[in-house]
């Protein structure tokens, strides 16, 4: 439920800060007042688009916050998910929603301190709170909403849920298909481009780090006569083969040195492992000075193997333009290519078989869609007669509800026993919508285009009160609902307002005393003068200070004893009939 409002800058609102209680709460206050301000706030913290002229005079931005608490009921499960999912999931059961309206520059949004898009927020506060009166958010007058009131009623949610998830299979079954039956010119013309892209990277015979090799051996081929002279230079200096004309060459040197070590580790054994180590060094230098020999007999001039490295690494490149950075990719082009070769190969076989889902997935749904109609229709009926009875509790005994389903033919649609094909969505093939007549004689209309609004007003009330236990919107509030409403029908409403209380926390912006007197909590807004300012302030009502508001609603600001005992007349009234109904 609500349990916080907290408004600054709204209009006439200086500062408010509300804590609303449980059940039915009734704000009450003259005309101009400020009262539709707080509905207003309300509204803005759904996520209505705000109007500048909604910031009070001289303010730069105007703040309104909500505090929520979320219990684990069912009623809570879809908002939970929706939080968790966008990593808002509220905490210790409480979610905060805070909004800045600026005059210059975006608002800011930000739910349990995180900043969000206004279309969140939206989809979160058709959760929390359904507005009735003079907003747009009347949920009953929406058709796309009066499915979702008659499953809830039917108890039809895991059938539909069902049917959803079987339209979403075909749906994915007959993408796959449109794509597999694409222009058959374009798909042979694609098969040919594939097939020559896989058969010259096929024909290339490529290797990992073939490239690396093939540079690194471009490089030692284009510097062959170097490296050759430059290690045998080397091998001359390590070893002298008496053509040099060198004195002596370093193997020699270290010949006569590990000699004259040997002879000294006769003297001194202790010299034993540094003769060990030069001994060991003279063998590793035998034998590099033989590999460098090796390494620069092997060495040619090749122009032919030249050529034939710098060409194979042109054909690399030229690869790598078209497939890939990398002979891995380009690897990996081929593979990707081969695969789609092999799709369109078996396209046919595959096109059967999808064309063979989608007809057995229409099958089953439209035998599911028949089963949801049947349950939908059987539900009706319980449903008219509930809410005539309560319109009849209203004084309105005259009105002719009526819950239409029908659907579409269309040719690509799902078969019904009857053997039309039909339209659907995820929800099914029915198409629900709520009419009424409020006058005998005048035909069925859609709810919206019920003229009269005292009318209109009651039949929202009877339509939440048969839908309250099915309806799982938490907060209910009625923006003056009494208008056009006398006092020998404000009674009865406030006693379903009352009783709807039981199911939803309910707040009511009332011009009358026959509704107020049932509310469980009450409270006032003021218009005062301050300096040269007008403010609203909201106050909580208890007691004699109550007592003085019903009578002002009766009999006008001068009060009287009269209106007073009138006052407590209908309070105390409104309270036996409380204690007999809970």
């Amino acid at each position: 439920m609500l349990v916080e409002l907290r408004v600054r800058d709204i209009g006439i609102i200086e500062d408010i800060n509300w804590s609303l209680g449980p059940g039915f709460n009734v704000i009450t206050g003259e005309t101009g007042a400020g009262k539709s301000l707080v509905i207003d706030a309300v509204e803005a913290l759904l996520g209505s688009k705000p109007d500048d002229e909604m910031i009070r005079h001289g303010a730069d931005e105007a703040r309104i916050e909500g505090v929520f608490t979320i219990s684990h009921d069912d009623k809570f499960t879809v908002l939970r998910e929706i939080l968790a999912e966008k990593g808002l999931a509220a905490g210790e059961d409480t979610l905060v929603v805070h909004c800045e309206l600026r005059r210059q520059g975006r608002s800011t949004i930000r739910l349990n301190g995180q900043a969000v898009p206004r279309g969140l927020l939206q989809q979160i506060g058709r959760l929390l709170i359904d507005v009735h009166g003079q907003s747009q958010h009347l949920s009953l007058l929406d058709r796309k909403n009066h499915l979702d009131f008659l499953d809830a009623y039917a108890h039809t949610i895991e059938q539909r849920q069902a049917f959803s998830a079987m339209a979403a299979e075909l749906n994915q079954a007959e993408q796959e298909l449109k794509s597999l039956t694409r222009d058959e010119q374009e798909l042979v013309r694609r098969e040919e481009y594939l097939r020559y892209q896989v058969d010259e990277i096929g024909r290339a015979e490529l290797r990992e780090s073939e490239d690396e090799e093939l540079e690194q051996e471009q490089k030692v081929l284009a510097s062959a006569e170097h490296l050759k002279a430059s290690s045998y230079e080397v091998y001359r200096q390590l070893y002298d083969d008496d053509s040099s004309g060198n004195p002596a060459s370093a193997l020699d040197r270290l010949h006569e040195a590990v000699s004259q070590m040997r002879r000294l580790a006769e003297l001194d054994p202790a010299l034993k492992p540094h003769l060990d180590s030069l001994e060991e060094n003279l063998y590793s230098l035998e034998e590099t000075t033989k590999d460098i020999r090796a390494y620069s007999d092997r060495l040619e001039h090749d122009p032919a193997r030249l050529e034939e490295v710098a060409s194979r690494l042109e054909l690399i490149r030229d690869l790598k333009r078209k497939y890939g950075q990398s002979i891995a990719e380009i690897l990996n082009y081929e593979k990707e290519a081969a695969v789609e070769l092999e799709g369109i190969s078996h396209s046919s076989e595959r096109r059967l078989e999808l064309e063979e889902t989608c007809s057995r997935l229409k099958q089953e749904m439209g035998q599911l869609a028949v089963r949801l109609s049947e349950a939908r229709s059987k539900a009706t009926t319980q449903l008219k007669k509930g809410v005539e009875q309560e319109l009849q509790e209203l004084n309105m005994p005259q009105v002719e509800f009526e819950v239409a389903i029908s659907q579409t033919p269309h040719p690509d649609g799902i078969p019904y026993p009857d053997g039309q094909t039909y339209a659907f969505s995820s929800d099914g093939a029915d198409n629900v919508e709520f009419l009424a007549s409020t006058n005998p004689g005048e035909p069925i209309k859609h709810l919206a285009r019920i003229a009269s609004t005292g009318e209109t007003s009651r039949f929202m009330l009877a339509l939440k009160g048969v839908l309250s236990e099915a309806d799982n919107i938490p907060v209910l509030v009625f923006d003056e609902i009494d208008i056009g409403v006398g006092g020998r029908s404000a009674e009865v409403i406030g006693k379903k307002l009352w009783t709807l209380a039981r199911h939803h926390q309910t707040i009511c912006v009332t011009h009358l005393p026959q509704i107020t007197a049932f509310a469980d909590a009450h409270y006032r807004v003021n218009k005062e003068v301050s300096g040269d300012r007008t403010v609203s302030r909201l106050e909580v009502l208890e007691g004699d200070a109550r007592t003085e508001e019903m009578a002002a609603m009766l009999a006008g600001s001068q009060i009287t004893e009269t209106s007073l005992k009138n006052a407590r007349e209908l309070m105390e009234r409104a309270e036996g009939w409380k204690g007999t109904s809970s």
